[in-house]
């Protein structure tokens, strides 16, 4: 039995969504690590991060109908982001990732068995509520940091990278009903197929490369830079 159903589309809009956070990660480094004055927290650039963040989650959620083994997938990327904030927290202290993607998808994905069966427009108008729950939830001052994963925090708080449950996982929720919507028969919409090319490519090894690329991007500006 194949663990993973691939559709090529769906591969090609997570590489595209990989080409936009390398770009996004490259100013960011450029910005804290060398000091330039390039921007990151507004404009194109931040637009560029958040278009490659819903796309990562959007399809994320769809995804999980393709997969025969979401228990393993979501444990591993919860394991990966712990590491990834243990390192963060030793190496940059000032930039550190507390609830960061890839925490915010392996909760995610454990959380999918418990809606899986819900009907799509069940999905999109949950979804919806999320979202829209979001502003109010983050406007609430809390005492303590135990809720910052459902996107509740101290004005004292702070995460480079931070994906809260509230109101990412209202995106997460929109994949999982395109996926009924459009994809029950787990196939792709289209009668061509380009999947052999390296955004596609770049698409089905995602996790590899976003696990590689920031020390990647810093050794280059740092061999560039010295």
């Amino acid at each position: 039995m194949k663990k993973y159903i691939r559709i090529w589309e769906i591969d090609f809009l997570r590489g595209i969504a990989i080409l936009l956070m390398v770009f996004f990660h490259l100013i960011y480094d450029l910005n804290v690590f060398f000091k330039l004055p390039v921007v990151y927290q507004e404009g194109i650039v931040y637009y560029t991060g958040k278009v490659a963040a819903s796309l990562f989650i959007t399809i994320a959620g769809l995804s999980c109908y393709l997969s025969s083994n979401n228990l393993k997938r979501g444990l591993v990327l919860i394991g990966l982001g712990l590491m990834i904030t243990l390192v963060t927290f030793i190496a940059v202290p000032g930039s550190n990732i507390v609830f960061g993607i890839l925490h915010f998808l392996g909760v995610s994905i454990l959380a999918y068995r418990f809606f899986r069966n819900l009907t799509a427009w069940k999905l999109l108008a949950l979804g919806t509520f999320i979202i829209v729950a979001g502003p109010y939830v983050s406007g609430v001052n809390m005492p303590n940091n135990f809720l910052v994963p459902l996107g509740l925090f101290e004005n004292n708080f702070s995460s480079s990278d931070y994906y809260p449950l509230i109101p990412w996982f209202g995106l997460f929720l929109y994949g999982m009903a395109l996926f009924k919507l459009k994809y029950r028969e787990k196939k792709s919409l289209f009668n061509f197929d380009l999947s052999n090319n390296l955004i596609a490519l770049s698409g089905r090894h995602a996790l590899l490369i976003y696990l590689v690329h920031q020390p990647v991007i810093l050794g280059i500006l740092y061999l560039f830079f010295s």
